[in-house]
């Protein structure tokens, strides 16, 4: 199996050009952040692994959890255009409006792929997400198959038809 696994929803939809410059991205980086042969990966230190190309690819990436390194999106402005509501994300594309959010074992036990989901789709420009988590998370003596689990919801949602993301399309990958 190629490092990472990945898949773009909707799966009626072919990857736009980015995707596969996206995961290029990630490739490189594979003996640094498969979480299949690294313990103790963080989503910052994900994150901290795909800034260089992620920046040469256009994208604005999080540098530290200082406020000022921050990547804030608007979600809602008030009084004289002001912005009222912000939601900080781990990386974002102008041009493109590519959200990027990197979950590490949150992502597996706190249910932060559906708070991404959520909080992308009412950032303003945000025309698509890309959503990274662990293969597998491992704890104590338990395991979860992280992106098993983030693909089957995605694949359950793209399928019913019943709930629709304001995205041209997700594109999730596992490292």
């Amino acid at each position: 199996m190629s490092f990472p696994s990945w898949i773009y929803f909707p799966t009626s939809a072919a990857p736009p050009a980015w995707v596969v410059e996206f995961v290029a991205v990630v490739a490189a980086q594979e003996d640094a952040i498969s979480s299949a042969a690294t313990a103790g990966l963080t989503s910052d230190s994900v994150l901290a692994e795909l800034r260089g190309g992620l920046t040469q690819l256009g994208f604005s990436v999080e540098v530290s959890k200082k406020r000022v390194d921050k990547i804030r999106r608007p979600v809602l402005f008030g009084e004289q255009g002001s912005e009222r509501v912000a939601y900080e994300v781990d990386a974002y594309h102008d041009e493109l409006g590519i959200v990027v959010e990197v979950e590490a074992g949150r992502g597996a036990m706190g249910n932060a792929v559906y708070r991404d989901l959520i909080r992308s789709s009412l950032i303003v420009g945000a025309r698509y997400l890309a959503l990274g988590v662990m293969l597998e998370y491992r704890y104590s003596k338990s395991m979860t198959q992280s992106y098993r689990d983030a693909k089957d919801l995605l694949e359950a949602v793209y399928a019913s038809g019943r709930l629709q993301f304001p995205f041209e399309g997700v594109l999730l990958f596992g490292y």
